[in-house]
């Protein structure tokens, strides 16, 4: 009788408790859902192209006319690629998602944890523009990470950038190359000059801002820095351009 009561006691215990916070198990199952659903976009995003982001949601439910037009990469002229990586992820054809020597790196010159925000590389801004949101926040790059991960290692480098080139946001209302070279420069972007792709690479981190077609001196003076680098990155940027 007595290890009955004490079975029967056990029981009533676990009942309690499975009772007591069933928010917590629907929160599960809906987190555990909402993955499976991410993951799964990814595999198809792999080989679709993706219809819309969050990101462009927001600007057309602020009033803003959705200028894009969606094209493969061997239709972006290769100036393009070499000049957002030597601008935002000069190791990007060599880490698998988050270059930790740039966060140190970051974190070192910024004197703080604050200077992660600056230290995204291609495939985060790529996971964050298809899946997150715009702003600074701490929350939104601890979801990057994984999703660059996992992004990185379901698709080719060409194919990461090739997405990443038409879902970026180049300004109010204007996604991906081909939009903001004709918007900016009036050509498709095929035919972008290295001074044109370089504008629109260094335009990508306040794109709200930053004119290509009207650069501000500042814009001028990191665009120039940019477009000495690229010699050396195009060394290195051969998971994207052909080596000649």
């Amino acid at each position: 009788m007595a290890i009955q009561a004490v079975s029967g006691e056990r029981t009533r215990k676990r009942s309690r408790r499975r009772h007591r916070h069933p928010w917590l198990r629907r929160a599960a199952r809906f987190l555990i859902f909402l993955a499976a659903i991410v993951l799964f976009s990814i595999v198809v995003f792999r080989f679709v192209n993706p219809p819309i982001t969050p990101v462009m949601l927001v600007e057309k439910l602020k009033g803003n006319t959705l200028r894009r037009d969606w094209v493969p990469l061997e239709d972006i002229s290769p100036q393009l690629p070499l000049a957002v990586i030597a601008s935002e992820d000069g190791r990007f054809c060599v880490h698998w998602g988050v270059d930790w020597g740039a966060v140190r790196d970051a974190v070192k010159e910024g004197g703080g944890l604050g200077a992660f925000r600056g230290a995204s590389t291609i495939p985060m801004q790529t996971a964050k523009n298809l899946y997150l949101w715009n702003g600074r926040s701490y929350v939104r790059k601890a979801l990057e990470m994984p999703l660059a991960y996992v992004m990185s290692f379901i698709w080719p480098k060409q194919r990461m950038i090739e997405v990443y080139l038409n879902v970026a946001q180049f300004g109010p209302g204007i996604f991906g190359a081909e939009a903001a070279s004709r918007y900016y420069f009036h050509k498709p972007a095929a035919d972008l000059t290295r001074h044109e792709a370089v504008l629109l690479a260094v335009a990508l981190p306040n794109p709200r801002w930053r004119n290509p077609a009207k650069p501000s001196r500042h814009m001028l003076l990191v665009a120039r820095a940019v477009e000495r680098r690229m010699p050396v990155i195009g060394q290195r940027a051969g998971c994207v351009l052909p080596q000649r």
